[in-house]
């Protein structure tokens, strides 16, 4: 039983999805993963990781067979490309200097064949930040948060203590004023440090283990 990844473009309209994960499921094959958007030109675009497939030929030709499909692709995952996701989120000028530190140290590992990806987004305001951190949990592949920013505490400490709990996601906070540091795992003064150690927490080729300095501030 293998795992690919699958792009499909159909025309966009009713009932398409449908009839494909229908197929999938008649196959024994699980979705893992799936990301459905609209191209330029209107048609619809469907990326798919599935596991189960016994013969990725006889799916594609398969899935061929429906009038509303365009085309289709199989290529290696978003995992396989993009690896694990560091995002960094906060203000402008801690945001770059954080992501300055983490794309030095993901290189790093990268050129050893890990695959670690660094996004960044600069923003203000406790809702807006909150809300982000909210929102990184239902990304895929996570698997750091750094905040970067002066002062953040009230929702966006609540916002994290669910992040941690509810997807496991590792978050380290530079040294500021407010309570989001009593919840992060790690609180770092330098910028650039904190997106080093971000991403040495989490590449499986660095010899780093967070859990041993869970709590500390450097």
């Amino acid at each position: 039983m293998g795992k690919i990844a699958i792009t499909i473009k159909s025309e966009n309209k009713p009932g398409v999805l449908r009839d494909i994960t229908d197929l999938m499921a008649k196959c024994g094959m699980n979705i893992t993963y799936i990301h459905l958007f609209i191209e330029k030109d209107s048609s619809a675009s469907v990326y798919m990781e599935l596991e189960g497939v016994r013969n990725a030929e006889d799916l594609t030709a398969n899935i061929r067979k429906f009038k509303s499909v365009e085309n289709i692709e199989i290529h290696p995952s978003l995992t396989e490309i993009y690896g694990k996701r560091i995002i960094i989120i906060g203000g402008g000028a801690q945001v770059a200097q954080v992501a300055h530190g983490a794309i030095v140290e993901a290189d790093r590992h990268n050129i050893r064949g890990e695959r670690i990806s660094i996004d960044t987004i600069p923003l203000v305001g406790e809702t807006e930040l909150s809300d982000a951190v909210s929102a990184a949990g239902r990304l895929p592949r996570i698997e750091a948060l750094v905040l970067a920013g002066s002062l953040m505490g009230g929702k966006i400490s609540k916002a994290v203590k669910e992040i941690k709990k509810e997807h496991g996601v590792t978050v380290i906070s530079l040294n500021m004023p407010g309570s989001v540091t009593e919840y992060a795992d790690l609180v770092v003064t330098d910028p650039v440090q904190a997106g080093v150690m971000a991403v040495m927490a989490v590449a499986d080729t660095a010899n780093f283990n967070i859990k041993k300095i869970k709590g500390k501030r450097f």
